[in-house]
């Protein structure tokens, strides 16, 4: 069964942590709305308790044309089986409408590397034999790829890579490690506000666990300093991380990504106060992007 290479999920998409603290009838609304808003794709994590696989699943059955990406699928809730044998009912029952993004994630984990980690899980999904009917197509799989040697392993084992909270400067750099073939998609947190300091204070509230095991060397890679990762982030790193601004500005910084070598890049909105929705920002951005 092919896992690598023909991606091609259109230029934009949208990636949310949102319908994680939704009710299944809001998350069919949620995804409605973007689909008719004509989003070719929706991003979303395993972070807030919903099983990522059976989170996709439901999302597919409830539109018809966008594609949903699990980004990323922790590696450690479930076994590289179990994975491998979701993801191809999945691209049975919608082809082409499946990416499954899987990564390290979770707690640190003593003894282990994310490298080797998942070398590991990628030779144990590929070795499965099973029963199950294969889809006609190809199951899409990326790796969360960061360093020289993962973004390695993505290009080498899988369509490509996806990355979250980096600068335009890394997507660049993913690119030419990945080369020409591979699939980059590039996650990149926007904000709806003008005002510098609310709009800084905002992000950083988003950007709170930066300084954190797996943030610090992707970050430190980059050229930013520990001054850079204290308190929230610098406001250097801040404007570097969050686009925010009028939708001008917004549109500018998802765009440098595209033109620094990402196939696709999934716009994030944050400051969203509680019990506000997010759907008119995607729909500003859908009219600017799309149209």
């Amino acid at each position: 069964m092919s896992v690598g290479g023909g991606l091609e999920i259109g230029e934009f998409g949208i990636y949310s942590f949102d319908l994680e603290y939704q009710p299944a009838s809001q998350m069919r609304e949620s995804i409605e709305s973007l689909e008719q808003q004509g989003w070719p794709a929706f991003w979303f994590p395993e972070a807030r308790g919903r099983e990522a696989l059976t989170h996709a699943a439901y999302l597919l059955s409830c539109s018809e044309r966008i594609t949903v990406v699990n980004a990323i699928a922790q590696v450690w809730p479930r076994q590289a089986e179990a994975a491998y044998g979701a993801s191809l009912l999945l691209a049975d029952a919608y082809p082409d409408r499946h990416v499954l993004g899987l990564g390290f994630g979770g707690s640190p984990r003593p003894g282990t590397t994310p490298l080797k980690t998942m070398e590991a899980y990628l030779d144990a999904m590929d070795r499965v034999e099973t029963p199950n009917p294969k889809p006609a197509g190809p199951l899409h799989r990326i790796l969360a790829a960061y360093g020289p040697k993962m973004l390695a392993l993505a290009r080498d084992r899988t369509a490509g890579a996806v990355t979250y909270m980096v600068n335009v400067d890394h997507t660049a750099e993913a690119r030419e490690i990945l080369g020409p073939d591979s699939f980059l998609g590039v996650e990149q947190a926007v904000l709806f506000e003008s005002d510098p300091g609310r709009a800084r204070a905002i992000a950083r509230q988003h950007l709170a666990y930066i300084d954190s095991p797996y943030n610090r060397p992707k970050l430190r890679r980059l050229g930013y300093t520990d001054e850079d990762l204290r308190d929230g982030g610098s406001d250097r790193i801040v404007d570097d991380l969050v686009a925010w601004g009028d939708l001008d500005a917004i549109v500018a910084r998802l765009r440098r990504h595209q033109e620094a070598g990402a196939d696709h890049v999934a716009a994030h909105v944050i400051g969203i106060e509680p019990g506000e929705s997010a759907v008119p920002r995607w729909r500003q951005l859908a009219e600017a992007l799309l149209g």
